[in-house]
């Protein structure tokens, strides 16, 4: 790229849009051609005195400084008037100038669904996303998040063991990745996907970047996915950009007791599809997208239960709600010992069936109830 230092210049711009910036290109001819104009030659464009001041006296030494940083590093910077800056980001009201891009580009010319969601989630919200991510890339979209821990890390994790690669999209600069819990997630995603950001090197974890970065992630996709969000979440903010760009939005129910399915059915109420299986989503997006569910497909590494077997255990099971259920109300439904019912519900938690809640509560997994649904009162 050979005005890469100017690109780099207007990416350090305070305050510069996309738009007064295509205004500019436009007229001034390249990214060079603007740092060789006079203060005159800027007036026509709707730029504030700050951002005009800096376009005439730009920061070079930062400049050089982000440029050694990138060619030691191998990332590159994909201007928005680029031939293969990724479409459905060029069409949201407030495209970045740029994107700098470490790992697998093309990535972000494949469709795209963004699957995001708490923090903090339960161990069933977890196990969610990681199952819907990893069928829906097997399926043929490239799911897209925000690197964040919870939600987001196991989307990513889904989707790369799924063999399809993932977009990251950071809200710092790709110099480091962030947070550093998930450090080793996001260097299997340089290796195997692709890590973006609109921030240069050398940009911390500020607050006020990661709504930008959500209009990155939902810009990016056909659709977002919210798994597990509280009735305050920055996921619903992400929600919120998604509906207002166009894209679809597309929620997981839970729990009327789960604070963390509130966001969700916040979302249901306002319009968002409700998404009960993987496939809900297909449906929705497979005409658009050109993908379909894979046919009878199971995870690579599903573990075989002998209790699957076990009528004692399937019993048990079935007594088991998905929501908290307590280990006394279990013991008075099946009318076993308080001792058996620990040991086997230990068994279970341990081969996935259940999970465990605070204050001595199990309820049963996304994944058992799939494949074996509760019995219908006959």
């Amino acid at each position: 790229m050979k005005d890469l230092r100017f690109w780099l210049a207007l990416v350090r711009t305070p305050g510069l849009h996309w738009h007064a910036l295509e205004a500019m290109l436009a007229s001034l001819q390249s990214a060079e051609g603007i740092f060789s104009a006079a203060r005159r030659d800027l007036a026509p464009f709707d730029l504030s005195p700050t951002t005009r001041d800096a376009l005439l006296a730009p920061d070079w030494e930062r400049v050089d400084r982000d440029l050694a940083w990138m060619q030691a590093s191998g990332c590159e910077l994909l201007p928005a008037n680029a031939p293969d800056f990724p479409a459905m980001l060029a069409r949201i009201p407030d495209p970045p100038i740029a994107l700098f891009v470490r790992g697998n580009r093309g990535l972000l010319g494949r469709l795209q669904l963004a699957v995001v969601g708490s923090r903090n989630p339960t161990p069933g919200g977890r196990e969610t996303a990681y199952d819907f991510s990893r069928h829906l890339a097997s399926a043929g979209l490239v799911i897209t998040s925000g690197l964040a821990t919870g939600i987001d890390a196991e989307a990513h994790r889904g989707a790369l063991d799924a063999g399809t690669g993932t977009v990251a999209v950071c809200g710092t600069g790709l110099d480091r990745l962030y947070p550093k819990s998930n450090l080793s997630l996001g260097e299997r995603i340089l290796a195997e996907g692709v890590l973006v950001s609109e921030f240069p090197p050398e940009t911390p974890p500020l607050a006020a970047n990661f709504p930008r970065r959500n209009r990155i992630v939902s810009g990016l996709s056909l659709g977002v996915l919210v798994v597990e969000a509280a009735y305050r979440s920055g996921s619903l903010i992400t929600a919120r950009l998604a509906s207002e760009q166009g894209r679809e939005v597309f929620a997981i129910p839970g729990s009327i007791h789960n604070p963390l399915a509130r966001g969700c059915h916040r979302l249901i109420r306002d319009g968002a599809k409700l998404v009960e299986r993987a496939d809900d989503v297909l449906e929705e997006l497979g005409p658009l997208a050109g993908v379909a569910a894979p046919a009878n497909q199971e995870p690579a590494d599903a573990p075989q239960h002998d209790v699957d077997a076990d009528p004692q255990y399937r019993a048990l099971l079935e007594q088991i709600g998905f929501d908290p259920t307590p280990v006394d109300v279990i013991v008075a439904r099946t009318g076993l010992g308080t001792d058996v019912v620990s040991s086997m519900l230990l068994i279970l938690e341990l081969q996935g069936k259940v999970t465990a809640s605070p204050g001595g509560r199990y309820a049963r997994t996304a994944t058992d109830a799939a494949r074996h649904p509760p019995r219908e009162p006959k």
